[in-house]
């Protein structure tokens, strides 16, 4: 028997395994990410704020120096405006004004009294009065009109007015976008290579399993001697494979030893029981009445029915064991039902028993001829025992599910309820059945070892039904339309 490993790539245990790897990764590289920027931000806000805090220093030390006349306000504006350009990596504005750095300075009463930047200085003013600007430490202020804050600080010159400078956050906000855009790129990079190189290596790893997985599914009762395969690798892998090929050795051994201790235990039972019923036989054809001659028949069909039970019991004992050997052929099971009929019609006639056939044509299986001949007999052996005359059997033989569905049904007593859940139990039996209770049991174990289902049950109008289902063959031909054969038997 054989089964279908393969899975779809995104079921496979190689694609569960990578996401979660790149997972891991992505959320891993993620939070390497937020700290790397935190640290970035920090750094940059921290040399804006150094190189606000100098410079205003140093305008407040100009402010203090310039003499209070008519030239105070352009000297002090010009110098305002040299500090301006010092800022690196100014944007370019739209306009020729510089828009990133304002010099602003208020008098006693904290109205404007010079104002160096874009505009006039009065939405500026107003932002700082609304935030509390403190000398020792620059703090963002949000300006009307402007849609990043502004870095500003303060200083107190001697004579009590207060000079403030602001720095635009446009060119701190740039270089920060610029980093998660690069960082963004890199990282899908860096996830999509991790995804494809821990998928592909861990695939590769899981391909030797599969195959071991394949080559062990393949090996059944009968083909004990394929081994999964091995690679030179001396990893965890290469020791499933040897541990495997070792176990399945042992098994071999042990169903060696099963089988002959099977065959000879048949072999030392049959002789003497074949020895005994050729001495009746001889006995039967030189008796001289009647009288004499029915002992050695009754003598010689109970020996007939403990060979037949011996048989079925070393059968089922095997089959419960996974050791029937099997001699697969194909076989037509439309053409072999109707050959038991054939052959079971005379019975069946004298117990006034019908039977009906309905089947789909030519139906076949790959599977032991002996042993499917066999079960069908004991289904019909078990009819002929139980129902009572009169009764009828009906057959019906299908393919379904890419299997040949036999389901064979009567109109008799049905099963007895105390045994029904044990009907394919060894030495199980109704209380009126004079056989040794392997009838189904026997049925059961050749379906088994064939990689079919069996089920027995009781009919709601009454009689039993037992269903079969075995694979067919590789190569089935077409469906063919449904023909029905009856006749009394």
């Amino acid at each position: 028997m054989s089964s279908k490993t393969s899975k779809p790539v995104m079921r496979s245990a190689a694609w569960r395994i990578s996401l979660w790897a790149t997972l891991a990764f992505a959320c891993g590289t993620m939070l390497a990410f937020v700290f790397l920027q935190s640290f970035v931000a920090n750094d940059i806000q921290r040399r804006s704020d150094a190189w606000l805090s100098g410079e205003v220093e140093v305008l407040g030390d100009v402010a203090e120096r310039t003499p209070k006349d008519a030239l105070y306000d352009r000297v002090v504006g010009e110098v305002a405006e040299l500090a301006g350009k010092e800022v690196p990596n100014k944007l370019p504005s739209e306009s020729n004004s510089n828009d990133s750095v304002f010099f602003l300075q208020t008098g006693l009463d904290g109205s404007l009294k010079l104002w160096v930047g874009t505009g006039n200085g009065a939405a500026d003013l107003k932002a700082i009065q609304a935030t509390s600007v403190v000398s020792d430490r620059p703090v963002d202020v949000r300006v009307s009109g402007f849609g990043v804050p502004f870095r500003v600080a303060s200083t107190k010159i001697g004579d009590g007015t207060r000079i403030y400078l602001g720095l635009s956050e446009r060119d701190e906000l740039r270089v920060l976008r610029s980093l998660r855009l690069r960082f963004f790129v890199l990282w899908l990079l860096l996830v999509l290579l991790g995804f494809l190189i821990v998928f592909f290596t861990t695939r590769r790893m899981l391909s030797h399993v599969r195959g071991i997985t394949e080559a062990a599914s393949r090996i059944g009762s009968t083909d004990l001697n394929t081994r999964v395969p091995t690679t030179m690798r001396n990893d965890e892998v290469a020791q499933l494979a040897l541990t495997l090929n070792h176990m399945l050795d042992r098994i071999e051994n042990s169903m060696h030893q099963l089988h002959t201790i099977t065959d000879s235990l048949a072999h030392d039972l049959r002789s003497p029981l074949t020895a005994i019923r050729g001495k009746l036989e001889t006995s039967l054809s030189t008796a001289r009445d009647g009288e004499q001659a029915e002992p050695i028949v009754c003598a010689i069909e109970e020996l007939d029915r403990l060979t037949d039970f011996l048989n079925k019991s070393l059968d089922v004992a095997e089959a419960k064991a996974d050791a029937l050997r099997l001699s697969p052929s194909e076989i037509d099971m439309d053409e072999l039902l109707r050959a038991m009929i054939d052959l079971y019609e005379p019975s069946m006639s004298d117990k006034t028993l019908r039977v009906s056939l309905t089947s789909g044509g030519p139906l076949k299986i790959v599977a032991d001829a002996a042993l499917i001949h066999r079960m069908i007999a004991n289904l019909f052996d078990n009819e002929l025992k139980h129902l009572p005359a009169g009764c009828r059997v009906s057959i019906r033989l299908e393919p379904k599910n890419g299997a040949a569905s036999l389901v064979l049904e009567d109109n008799g007593p049905g099963f007895e309820d105390e045994i029904r859940p044990h009907l394919f139990e060894r030495r199980v039996k109704g209380r009126e059945s004079n056989g040794h209770g392997l009838g189904l049991a026997f049925v059961e174990a050749v379906v088994r070892a064939h990689g079919g289902t069996v089920s027995a049950s009781n009919r709601q109008g009454g009689g039993a039904q037992i269903a079969i289902s075995l694979p067919l063959a590789p190569r089935e031909g077409a469906h063919f339309p449904v023909a029905v054969m009856s006749g009394s038997k």
